[in-house]
């Protein structure tokens, strides 16, 4: 999380206008706490679809500010007996499920900005720059989220076309959604293509003359993900702001296999989850400092995202083969 704190200006008294800094703790206080504007948060629906992305990754687990989750022990779901017959007057075989009980916390997060009042136009100008707010949060979580599923694997690297590449992508990542099977005894359910290995991956079978290639090349997602035995297959082409002068994707040339689902409680199988603590009903909370000349708008929120089981992970980075 430090490396996208270190980006950002510290929040002071002197603040650049329209410069978003990260939040200053003394901003949240009960007389600058807009409700409002809170109560926009909760209705407002993300055009980039930020929020969407990152749902599919680590979906949204209510917690606390401090919790207990359990990592469970894979291997005890899939143990087997050979003597769970009863015998004639005796109890049945007792067996103990046990997990490692795990204490974490959410971390309180957030951004101000300051806008100097001649800028503005229009009435609803403050929840614009909510809304820009909001955006540059789950830009931020999503970019977390890819990052917590780096460190819990160790990259496969792979190469695709080319004379000493793979000619069947697609085969690649059913071999690797079978080991990944094979450590935790559950297939991973969802598969993420960063836009360039996608745009390989159509590359590799749209030079290859045979009929099984040409119909892999015309697969949509939904499609492909019902011949891998997912339940969904998402591109991700989402970019932030890597230096002044240059934007860099989120996912790079990687695939990632992974199991979670929508909907689920702290302590269900996946193995990524993003605990949030809601405040007062809603995930985020906005808060105003009004100036003379200017206004400092601040939106926080409280998160942590936590790869809950590691086992099953695979992280494939592609590269792309040289020519025949």
């Amino acid at each position: 999380m430090k490396e996208l704190i270190e980006i950002l200006p510290s929040d002071g008294e002197n603040n650049e206008k329209g410069v978003v800094c990260a939040a200053n703790e003394s901003r949240f206080t009960s007389a600058n706490y807009s409700e409002p504007l809170t109560a926009f948060t909760v209705g407002w629906k993300d055009p980039e679809n930020i929020e969407d992305l990152l749902n599919f990754i680590a979906p949204v687990i209510h917690v606390g500010k401090r919790f207990e989750f359990k990592k469970a022990d894979n291997a005890q779901a899939f143990l087997s007996e050979n003597d769970d017959v009863r015998a004639i007057g005796s109890a049945f075989k007792t067996v103990d499920f046990t997990g490692t009980s795990v204490m974490a916390k959410t971390f309180n997060k957030g951004l101000t900005i300051r806008v100097d009042h001649d800028d503005v136009a229009g009435d609803d100008w403050r929840e614009r720059y909510v809304q820009l707010l909001l955006r540059r949060l789950y830009r931020n979580e999503l970019r977390r989220a890819i990052a917590a599923l780096n460190s819990s694997t160790t990259p496969i690297p792979k190469v695709w076309g080319g004379e000493t590449g793979s000619h069947n992508p697609d085969s690649d990542i059913r071999v690797e959604l079978s080991n990944a099977a094979d450590i935790t005894g559950v297939r991973p359910n969802r598969i993420i293509y960063g836009e360039g290995v996608w745009d390989l991956r159509s590359d590799v079978y749209d030079t290859q003359s045979t009929a099984a290639a040409q119909r892999a090349a015309t697969l949509s997602m939904g499609d492909l993900a019902h011949k891998l035995f997912v339940d969904e297959i998402r591109v991700f082409s989402a970019r932030y702001q890597s230096s002044p002068t240059n934007k860099a994707r989120i996912v790079g040339n990687d695939v990632y296999l992974f199991y979670t689902q929508n909907d689920i409680v702290k302590d269900e199988p996946a193995n990524i989850k993003r605990f949030v603590t809601p405040i007062d009903g809603s995930n985020f909370r906005v808060y105003l400092e009004e100036h003379s000349k200017f206004t400092d708008l601040t939106v926080e929120h409280y998160s942590n995202i936590i790869v809950t089981s590691e086992g099953g992970i695979k992280w494939l980075t592609v590269t792309a083969g040289s020519g025949e």
